[in-house]
């Protein structure tokens, strides 16, 4: 029984308690929450449901909880309730209840921890994004691993999920780029407000080698020569960098096409019809602050040149004319004005301002023998995608950015990633996978197959301890869809690698010596078969490899 099923099991007795007492039973709410206790002494399982509508009803809490815990008591599945404090309810489930965790999730394998509660949402997330003028550094290499992690856990619950990479191929940073390459080709110093780093010479000699007489073009036709071939090289880096760390896009949208498409006059014209976009000082304001925002925002200005809202105004029409319902941003850390203004924008034009979800990720900080990393040969000024994987492999990055929030600044410790040890987390999980693999490979060897027909003689309080939290995934997936956070999928596989150790180290799976085979062995291989699928499906939500030997 997992705790979801808890959960309508106990609504459903609740409801009972409640109609038969002569109370209302609307007030039993859709969802009954069931935790965990932090004791093991305190019952497998605890509600606050007696707490929570209690006095709605008229009924001491306490009182409502006594006849929660005998009824609950009474419920097929359940082995006892026992009332605690001031209104808590403790259960303990029965270990056949408890023990069919197991069985369901080798019976759904891969598709354990997936579900539909997104089903029929149509997601845009869009993720690093980042300008087409040097390599992936790390605040886009953490959304590059945080996004697709997002987007693996979304779609696993349901979502049709489209990732998104708007390639920024508009305005002067593009222009500043291209003048870098060249001062690079004539071997001249990096302008003041150019691009430097070794790649620069390589993509300036790229560009030389397709196109020889590029120096002797005319001006105009030189700086699109080193603009055109120089972007797309970049990009095509960029894209390559991305794959090889295990992150791909199905869409990728020029910001130049909101301008040559047309789709900028559009919105313009549309927030002048409805009266959203004014004229002052010469130029045209979005009455952004009607619908949140701070403050109105330019978006064509007094030289009649489009501000940069301009393009992410037409660029959020764009998706929603795709059909999306939910557009999820994932940007940087200087971004935080960007949440009520995209938002704004949305309203303005006559949506949802819910349609618009912007998620800002906080800074990521190298650290080597204690100290700080912050030089890159290859970009010059930043670390870069290509150089953390360099250090630690794509997995060991990818785990290390993931696993904690993205509104909090982290600290990657190199020589922690590169430990074969239990105190680096990435390491700590895939051993866990490596060691049930391996305990699966001597259980052929002995002739000994897992069996699911004697799980309730799974009674020892380290083997209720791993089927729980087995149990949990579910959830935990569940919980970081809705919210956002797919961290808590590593955490949870931290927690699960755990159980499983002391599990190991309490119980003897395989027999030993001339010791036969009996139906305990065959049900706690059981109960590793499970713990292995639930790991590889947590590790594959968060594009992490779960290797078989280590």
């Amino acid at each position: 029984m997992t705790p979801a099923d808890l959960a309508a099991l106990l609504r459903t007795v609740t409801m009972t308690v409640v109609r038969d007492h002569g109370l209302d039973d609307t007030v039993v709410p859709e969802t009954v929450v069931v935790e965990r206790p932090r004791h093991a002494d305190h019952g497998d399982y605890a509600t606050n449901i007696a707490l929570r509508i209690g006095k709605k009803l008229g009924v001491a809490p306490r009182d409502l909880a006594d006849w929660l815990a005998d009824a609950f008591a009474a419920t097929d599945g359940i082995a006892k309730a026992e009332v605690a404090g001031p209104g808590f309810v403790n259960i303990w489930l029965a270990a056949a209840a408890q023990n069919s965790v197991v069985a369901t999730v080798l019976e759904r394998a891969a598709d354990y921890g997936r579900g539909d509660d997104f089903a029929g949402r149509k997601i845009n997330l869009e993720f690093v994004s980042a300008n087409p003028t040097g390599p992936i550094h790390l605040g886009g290499t953490r959304w590059a691993a945080v996004g697709d992690a997002l987007g693996r856990v979304l779609a696993a619950r349901g979502a049709q999920v489209t990732r998104e990479y708007y390639f920024n191929d508009h305005g002067t940073q593009i222009d500043r780029f291209a003048r870098s390459l060249e001062a690079s080709a004539r071997g001249e110093a990096t302008p003041e407000d150019g691009y430097a780093g070794d790649y620069i010479a390589e993509i300036a000699a790229h560009v030389v080698a397709q196109v020889p007489d590029v120096l002797d073009q005319p001006d105009a036709q030189r700086l699109e020569t080193f603009r055109s071939i120089g972007v797309d090289s970049m990009f095509d880096h960029i894209k390559t960098s991305l794959h090889d760390f295990g992150t791909d896009f199905d869409v990728y949208t020029h910001e130049n096409k909101m301008f040559t498409s047309g789709l900028v006059e559009e919105c313009i014209g549309e927030l002048k019809a409805n009266g959203n976009l004014y004229e002052a000082d010469g130029a045209w304001w979005l009455r952004s602050s009607n619908f949140g925002d701070d403050k109105d925002r330019v978006v064509i200005k007094s030289d009649g040149d489009a501000a940069y809202i301009a393009g992410d105004i037409a660029y959020y029409k764009d998706k929603r004319n795709r059909g999306y319902d939910l557009c999820i941003y994932m940007l940087g850390a200087d971004h935080h004005g960007y949440i009520s203004r995209l938002k704004a924008a949305a309203a303005a034009l006559g949506d949802d301002p819910a349609s618009v979800e912007v998620l800002i990720g906080q800074m990521v900080n190298l650290v080597r023998d204690g100290k700080p990393v912050r030089m890159s040969k290859r970009a010059g000024t930043v670390i870069t995608l290509d150089d953390l994987v360099d250090a630690v492999g794509v997995d060991a990055a990818r785990y290390a950015l993931i696993r904690s929030s993205v509104d909090v600044n982290i600290d990657i410790d190199l020589d922690l990633l590169r430990k074969q040890s239990n105190d680096n987390p990435v390491y700590y999980v895939q051993y866990a996978h490596a060691r049930l693999s391996a305990l699966s490979r001597n259980a052929v060897d002995l002739g000994l197959t897992m069996s699911t027909a004697h799980l309730d003689l799974l009674d020892d309080p380290a083997e209720g301890e791993l089927i729980r939290t087995i149990g949990d995934f579910d959830e935990v997936v569940d919980t970081a869809a809705e919210l956002r956070e797919p961290h808590r999928i590593c955490r949870y596989l931290e927690g699960l690698a755990g159980a499983y150790h002391r599990f190991y180290a309490r119980c003897r799976v395989l027999p030993q010596g001339d010791e036969p085979a009996g139906d305990i062995h065959a049900a706690r291989l059981a109960l590793c078969d499970a713990t292995r699928q639930v790991i590889a499906n947590g590790l594959d939500l968060v594009g992490v490899n779960a290797p078989e030997r280590m």
